[in-house]
């Protein structure tokens, strides 16, 4: 029975992370799959680049959520006796890659989905609260300094193990620092192309202008 249990909230964080907030967002309101502009990701890094602040905005507080509403499904697994409180964030490392990989192969929309940058902060969020908000706070001022999403991608996800490191952040198991060092390598290396545009200066900027509200 722990078994179909443990499958049932594996599957349902997959379909929450799955759900395609900038595809819907876009068609819903815009009549635009952003699929078919800038980047081609269902993210919100190419919402902001092709659709603007507003919509951005909303997109990436909702693939945030998403993420953090999948991970934190590991509590009813320990609310309910099937899982031991010592294995939770184990439960939450796999329920949040889970959701990211749903976020990144939506099965609502032909498997083409975004990079789960937003998604992997709402999973980070509902792991280790305190350094997801400090990693948050680095995205934005480099988002407002820069305009670059995915430099302030990019700097985020390497702040996460960098952080962990410190005694005040120092996690209970060691399973939390060797999931963030592999979470920053793969951000960096699906940021590969960004990085060559960031270097050649041709990287497209955010449209974050407080004054325009698109």
């Amino acid at each position: 029975m722990e078994v179909v249990i443990i499958g049932g909230i594996i599957l349902l964080a997959y379909l929450i992370g799955s759900i395609p907030t900038a595809v819907w967002v876009g068609k819903s309101y815009y009549g635009i799959d952003v699929r078919q502009h800038g980047s081609g990701n269902a993210g919100a890094t190419n919402t902001f680049r092709v659709l603007g602040k507003k919509p951005g905005s909303i997109v990436m507080a909702v693939d945030i959520f998403k993420g953090w509403a999948a991970t934190s499904l590991a509590h009813l697994l320990v609310l309910w006796n099937v899982i031991e409180p010592d294995q939770l964030i184990m439960f939450k490392l796999i329920l949040g890659v889970v959701a990211v990989l749903g976020h990144i192969f939506p099965v609502y929309v032909g498997f083409k989905g975004g990079k789960g940058v937003a998604t992997l902060m709402g999973m980070v969020l509902a792991v280790h609260l305190q350094v997801a908000l400090l990693c948050l706070g680095i995205f934005i001022v480099v988002l407002l300094l820069t305009k670059y999403v995915s430099l302030s991608s990019m700097l985020a996800a390497i702040a996460f193990p960098l952080l962990l490191l410190l005694p005040m952040f120092k996690p209970d198991t060691p399973l939390l620092l060797i999931f963030g060092i592999f979470i920053a390598i793969m951000v960096v290396l699906t940021h590969k192309k960004n990085i060559t545009r960031l270097l050649q200066g041709v990287e497209s900027k955010a449209n974050i202008n407080p004054f325009n509200s698109k």
